[in-house]
């Protein structure tokens, strides 16, 4: 009609134009809508539906490819729904580069697919269809594709997902239903200054060893448990430790104790079993390949020895070092490590590093820790934390004064392989970060040469060995990264605006300080060493028993006690049980009552030695309760005297005595050692003094003289009536030369004393005793 109007000369006003364009629109609004409608879905449940499928990575190789190399990976989906999935796709997609460590910490939190952040699929011949994958079933997948299409441009971390597209029962479309991402390193070319990279590989384990060691003149020592044989044998977690990081470009980071413990198990030992008794161990030959292939793995590699049995420093510093004598031990714990290594795995290994728990430092842990002669302290980077001056990771090598280095390790790369690594898929994400941040790191200052440390969990799982190993061999080709030993690592030049500032103790984590060792540790500790000082001064062999004592004193500081607490004590109060058990084999044997009559006398005392070697340095008093009834030694109130026991014998030792007075008398007998420490408890017994008077020995006297005369006055009277009797009959007695010979009579021997000099039995009731 507008035509029409237009043709027949008719005109309309713009007006009227108007709003007939706008009705135009609005007729036509939903017609339009209609055309362009696409089924679209929130981005909530666009997240929801992707996590209906389970996609786990089991491998990616290689795991930082270069330019001609195909990539594959393989995995695992798996429908955690409750439908069945139709028409589906695995697929990759390569995401954009990341820029820098905190975007990498920032996409390996993310969770689910979200449609426009995540990449589109590759597409093409480069995925796998499933036609359908019932519920709770899994199904594996392997995908390759050369390196060339994934369109990767400049060095750097990229984004790599794999996701599975389909549609479930009731859906008229697809959407992506799973999705796991990984990260791809790309340095298709060397760096042109490569991170110097230290990896510690810690060979520590719990405390096996007991204190208890046999009688024998190997003195055959006593394993609390034997779960340390399925460690060392292959598959076990030590063993994949020596097997793999024997072909790494590592530091090896020792504890001496373990390395003594498993010299321990080559030859004869016993285990402790769940009813207190011991059997013989068996393992000696998983125990001797062990150290065999140490050796041979050490030898001209950097080997760092941790003081004996790696004490917990962090708790001496908060808890042991107010009580006396605890810091002690790290001295001689530290001397002793050197000499372990050196004769077990023939290879000198330095000292001079201390490893608090988990890195973390404060001015007391640096204190304590440099007690030992440590020049330098094992840190890490979530505690000594940068200020922000520094726009990139800086050196590892720290100066905090006092001529001390701190060692930072990176956080980030340290704290890779924690966690479960047991599942392929776990193990391989760990790996892919661990070499995605190490690129990234070095990418922060191309032109700046670092030395980065990476220092892991004390003791890995053997999963955690394997995902370490697999990482570090994706580094082999030094594309970014070129080995550096924890020594050179110490020794290279600090970074001038790295932060040098030890935290305060107030910004030590709280978990960590949950968990140290409590006082009572070093309160039992103290115990445990006053009476093992006071023993071993009467050994004549100390050595076979201050070794293992010390060395089991040592393990009751040990890293590995935390979260222990109820088995720690256990183990301690094991020791001190035992220590005392082995003093009072030194003893004195209890008497009885004793009856002293007359006025002088010797009153006897045992001590019995029970232990295997010989006995000195002690001294025997011996104390009147009332020097004016009984005097001991010429008038001395107490009296001693040395002792020296063979082992396995007894001493009879004869104390002089003088009775003043009668009565009942208590004399305590107390072993001291020469320098004037009380041995073991008293023993108290009662002497019954019962003195003989002047007066009375004459009584005696006249009585006895009386006896003899009538003796005398009978027998010369039997003489002459037998000589009468004789003369009577004619005849005589036998006759030796005219000499008439008379029966003799047998002498009486000397009394036998009531008890003998060097008997060790206890006095009978109303002994008396040798004057």
């Amino acid at each position: 009609m507008a035509e029409a109007a237009q043709f027949q000369g008719m005109t309309t006003s713009p007006a009227r134009r108007r709003l007939r364009r706008a009705a135009a629109l609005l007729a036509g609004a939903p017609v339009l809508a209609g055309l362009l409608w696409l089924p679209t879905a929130s981005p909530a449940e666009a997240a929801s539906a992707s996590e209906t499928v389970d996609v786990a990575l089991s491998s990616l190789s290689p795991s930082a490819p270069v330019k001609g190399d195909t990539l594959t990976v393989s995995g695992t989906v798996t429908n955690t729904g409750k439908k069945a999935i139709t028409g589906a796709e695995v697929e990759l997609r390569v995401g954009p580069r990341l820029s820098g460590r905190p975007h990498i910490d920032e996409a390996s939190k993310a969770t689910g697919y979200t449609p426009g952040s995540d990449a589109k699929a590759l597409g093409g011949p480069y995925r796998v269809t499933i036609d359908r994958l019932a519920s709770g079933i899994s199904q594996d997948f392997t995908l390759s594709v050369p390196v060339s299409k994934l369109d990767l441009g400049r060095a750097g971390v990229y984004q790599l997902g794999v996701s599975l597209s389909g549609r479930t029962a009731g859906d008229d479309h697809d959407q992506v239903l799973g999705i796991e991402r990984t990260f791809l390193p790309w340095q298709p070319e060397s760096a042109g200054k490569k991170t110097q990279l230290t990896f510690l590989w810690p060979l520590v384990s719990t405390t096996h060893l007991s204190a208890e060691t046999g009688s024998d003149e190997q003195q055959t020592p006593v394993f609390e448990n034997d779960v340390l044989a399925a460690e060392l044998a292959a598959g076990g977690r030590l063993e994949q430790l020596v097997s793999l990081g024997s072909g790494l470009p590592i530091t090896w980071v020792v504890d001496p104790d373990l390395l003594a413990t498993v010299d321990a198990m080559t030859r004869s030992y016993e285990v402790r079993t769940e009813t207190g008794d011991t059997v013989p161990g068996r393992n000696q030959a998983v125990a001797k390949r062990w150290l065999n292939s140490l050796e041979q793995a050490v030898q001209d590699r950097p080997v760092v020895a941790l003081p004996f049995a790696d004490p917990d420093l962090a708790s001496l510093a908060h808890r042991g070092k107010d009580v006396s004598g605890s810091l002690s031990h790290l001295q001689p714990a530290t001397a002793v490590a050197e000499t372990t290594v050196e004769t077990i795995l023939h290879v000198k290994p330095s000292t001079d590093f201390a490893w608090p728990v988990e890195g973390a430092i404060d001015p007391s842990i640096v204190d304590v820790a440099t007690s030992a002669g440590a020049h330098n302290i094992i840190a890490r980077s979530d505690s000594l934390r940068e200020t922000g001056s520094v726009s990139y990771t800086p050196s590892a090598a720290r100066p905090i004064g006092g001529g001390t280095t701190a060692v930072v390790a990176d956080a980030r790369l340290s704290k890779a392989f924690y966690g479960d690594l047991s599942q392929a898929g776990d193990s391989t994400r760990a790996i892919q970060q661990f070499l995605a941040q190490s690129l990234a790191l070095t990418q922060q200052a191309p032109n700046a040469q670092r030395s980065i440390v990476v220092a892991p969990q004390r003791m890995p799982t053997a999963a955690q060995v394997q995902s370490m190993a697999k990482a570090l061999q994706g580094l082999a080709d030094q594309r970014w990264t070129q080995p550096l030993d924890l020594i050179g690592a110490s020794e290279a030049t600090p970074d001038p605006d790295a932060t040098t500032r030890v935290p305060a103790a107030s910004q030590y984590p709280k978990d960590l300080r949950a968990r140290e060792l409590p006082v009572q540790t070093f309160q039992d500790i103290k115990g445990t060493q006053e009476t093992l000082d006071n023993f071993k001064v009467i050994l004549t062999s100390p050595d076979r028993v201050v070794t293992p004592f010390g060395n089991a004193i040592n393990r009751e500081m040990s890293t590995s006690w935390r979260g222990k607490a109820g088995v720690a004590a256990q183990y301690r109060n094991g020791v001190q049980s035992y220590l005392k058990d082995l003093t009072t084999e030194v003893r004195l044997i209890q008497k009885s009552a004793l009856t002293l009559s007359g006025r002088s006398a010797t009153i006897p005392v045992t001590v019995q030695n029970k232990l295997v070697q010989s006995v000195d340095n002690l001294v025997l008093r011996l104390k009147s309760s009332n020097p004016t009834r009984l005097k001991l030694d010429d008038g001395s109130v107490v009296a001693e005297q040395p002792i020296k026991i063979d082992g396995g014998h007894s001493q009879s030792v004869k104390f002089a005595a003088d009775a003043n007075a009668n009565g009942p008398v208590q004399v305590t007998a107390q072993l001291y050692t020469e320098d004037g420490k009380l041995y073991g408890g008293p023993m108290t017994f009662t002497v019954k003094a019962s003195e003989i008077t002047p007066t009375v020995m004459l009584v005696i006297a006249g009585g006895v003289l009386l006896l003899v005369l009538a003796g005398v006055r009978m027998y010369t009277q039997r003489k002459r009536a037998a000589a009468r009797e004789a003369a009577a009959t004619g005849g005589a007695g036998d006759e030796t030369d005219g000499r008439t010979v008379s029966d003799t009579s047998e002498q009486p021997s000397d009394p036998t004393p009531d008890t003998a000099p060097e008997s060790a039995d206890p006095s009978g009731a109303g002994e008396k005793v040798d004057r």
